[in-house]
């Protein structure tokens, strides 16, 4: 007779991912970021660079590995990259109604996440650190400032390939931060954009350290799904939102 009380089948809720493919950050990261009961399903999509065409390229099956996960029946699905949801003002409306018309099922992107949890903490006003190029970090800062968001200062590390972004060691985050927070003092949060950078471990450090919220595109992804699905579970050591 088999003894299943050591796993966890997700039987409070289940949230599908659909992420790119060249990820192998973001699974980790949100593992540990969901609570006890709480099932994550994944299904990926073609995206291993940062080019426009290549992003763009990754919705073109959106519909199949929706319904894939349809299949399993989670409660929520999550379209989980950063640099296409927030591509344009449109696309994160468009992505989440495609979804849920492919599957009868309701759909969040990150790019809702990181609205709703900058409109959580109150930041309007804020520093933006990416790994991305240069075309797809001004992207994100032109998304941002048509959603009211002002980013003031920041960089970029002009990194291509989600596995060098995954290389990336977080003491580079860190530097990267840090410069930011010295050279724009009126930030009223830090946003470390990307899935696919090891961001999580150092969001509770940053936080001590800058007096600052830090926000990362994981754990907005898992503070507005765990709400989207009814849970408001409070995750500390991932920084003052996943308290809220």
């Amino acid at each position: 007779m088999s003894n299943d009380a050591s796993i966890d089948y997700g039987d409070t809720a289940r949230l599908g991912l659909i992420m790119p493919s060249g990820n192998s950050i973001a699974e980790p990261e949100l593992r540990a970021m969901l609570p006890e009961g709480v099932g994550m399903l994944v299904t990926r999509l073609p995206l291993r660079g940062s080019g426009a065409a290549e992003l763009k390229a990754m919705l073109d099956a959106l519909e199949d590995a929706a319904r894939l996960l349809g299949d399993a029946e989670p409660h929520l699905i999550g379209f989980h990259c950063t640099a296409v949801s927030t591509f344009a003002p449109e696309w994160a409306a468009g992505i989440r109604q495609r979804i849920e018309a492919a599957t009868g099922l309701p759909a969040c992107s990150t790019a809702d996440g990181i609205l709703a949890a900058l409109d959580a903490l109150g930041a309007r006003r804020v520093l933006l650190a990416t790994p991305y190029i240069e075309e797809v970090h001004a992207r994100e800062v032109a998304w941002l400032g048509s959603q009211g968001i002002a980013v003031v200062g920041g960089s970029h590390l002009g990194i291509d390939r989600n596995a060098e972004m995954a290389r990336l060691p977080p003491s580079a985050i860190l530097d990267q931060l840090r410069a930011a927070a010295r050279q724009a003092p009126g930030a009223e949060a830090c946003f470390i954009s990307c899935t696919a950078i090891r961001s999580g471990g150092l969001i509770a450090a940053l936080e001590d350290e800058l007096g600052l919220p830090v926000l990362t595109s994981n754990q907005a992804m898992a503070w507005h799904a765990l709400r989207r699905l009814g849970l408001a579970v409070r995750r500390p050591g991932f920084g003052r939102l996943m308290t809220l």
